[in-house]
């Protein structure tokens, strides 16, 4: 890793919480949209459950029938669909050709399913998840959800049955800050069911919560996520935590799989901490404001003394992850082009890779890089830089970008 200097160290606390701050309107966004539409889709989750492994094993040939109308950097093709360079033989997801521009040089890689919001009709497709994890599994051996509903745990191990890939699955479950738990119980549920039809051989873990304490003391106006007012917060999540747990040990499985929390890293309480086994850390320097030279080391640092440390003092020891980290590459207002350091743009996402990709593999920091794909629901719904931090457009081509030479562990 280059040396770029170290102006990221005047960046203080208080800026990477107002970061996290920022970074809240997407949780508050998707939140709402669970629960609004929880009654109207109640019907549909019921009907389609886990079925989609029943059903669609039976159909295996009509799996990736619908892939060659899909948009790519090769366009169509008679013997198969082509994806951001890779082409699938639409009978058997399992042979589709390597794309030479791509390895796997991320330790992770953070993903949600095209469509797969409850806000949104839950719109995600099987034959979709398919071509995402063709991609990805030339880049990365593990995933990480945000959550389970419209079916979208089910159809990420699906697909990694089809395509036949050496992948593993953090499952996640997007909780809502109430007290009701209706949301947790439903995707609960829903991991439960794809655990017992597909196993524990992708599962890496369960988290549960994204983001839940950043928006409940953003919410609530707490500044201390270790006060008494914010531990009201903590328990609704901890008792989440503990029923998933329970959960596990209940299915008797064939492996221990851990249960843990993800957050904005400044937003992790104590007591949250003693009771996951593993913790997701949101670190995106663009909202503390680096340049994109100092953004790596900023996270580095970041990531090190505010959420690995004081994980390490603690009985349990969970094991700390970087939940989110990358750099996004345009906006879609000139106000937000600039983060008061660095541009939104491809190059200074090249930048961001070169600096941190290898460093982080080298250290052994396990991270998701976020993300995939461009979400255009994101910049609908914010605009700014929300749905421009993807490696790939839309349409499952690579960006201008050139993928790091080594590879990840």
């Amino acid at each position: 890793m280059s040396n770029h200097g170290s102006n990221y160290q005047s960046i203080g606390m208080s800026q990477a919480m107002d970061a996290g701050k920022a970074r809240s309107r997407k949780s508050k966004f998707i939140i709402i949209g669970s629960v609004v539409g929880l009654l109207v889709l109640a019907a549909i989750g019921i009907a389609v459950g886990v079925t989609v492994s029943n059903n669609n094993k039976k159909n295996a040939s009509t799996s990736g029938s619908s892939s060659s109308s899909s948009s790519g950097s090769g366009g169509n093709s008679n013997t198969g669909s082509t994806t951001g360079g890779t082409k699938s033989d639409p009978n058997d997801p399992s042979n589709f050709t390597k794309d030479p521009n791509l390895h796997q040089a991320f330790y992770g890689m953070a993903y949600t399913p095209e469509g797969a919001l409850i806000e949104f009709g839950c719109t995600n497709t099987l034959e979709s998840v398919i071509q995402d994890i063709q991609l990805m599994s030339q880049l990365t051996k593990r995933v990480r959800l945000y959550g389970a509903d419209c079916n979208q745990t089910a159809q990420v191990l699906e697909a990694i049955t089809r395509t036949n890939v050496d992948m593993e699955v953090f499952v996640g479950i997007y909780n809502v800050a109430d007290d009701n738990h209706a949301a947790y119980q439903r995707q609960r549920d829903l991991i439960k069911d794809a655990i017992s039809t597909y196993g524990t051989k992708h599962i890496g873990g369960i988290t549960v919560g994204n983001e839940f304490m950043l928006n409940y003391v953003t919410d609530k106006a707490i500044s201390d996520v270790n006060s008494a007012d914010a531990q009201v917060g903590a328990d609704i999540l901890i008792a989440d935590i503990k029923d998933a747990k329970q959960m596990v040990q209940d299915l008797k499985l064939d492996k221990a799989i851990p249960v843990g929390n993800s957050d904005a890293g400044s937003y992790f309480p104590t007591t949250v901490m003693e009771a996951m086994d593993y913790g997701l850390s949101n670190v995106h320097a663009w909202f503390a404001h680096t340049t994109a030279t100092a953004a790596a080391p900023w996270v580095f640092n970041f990531f090190q003394e505010t959420n690995v440390s004081p994980a390490a003092l603690l009985a349990n020891k969970p094991q700390m992850y970087i939940a989110e980290t990358g750099w996004p590459t345009k906006s879609s207002d000139a106000k937000n082009a600039n983060n008061g350091g660095s541009d939104a743009s491809v190059p200074n996402l090249q930048i961001f890779l070169d600096d941190f990709v290898c460093k982080a593999n080298q250290d052994g920091v396990r991270y998701f890089f976020f993300e995939m794909f461009d979400e255009e629901w994101k910049d609908v719904k914010f605009g700014g830089v929300e749905g421009w931090w993807g490696l790939f457009n839309k349409d499952r081509t690579l960006k201008d970008v050139k993928i790091p030479t080594c590879t990840s562990p």
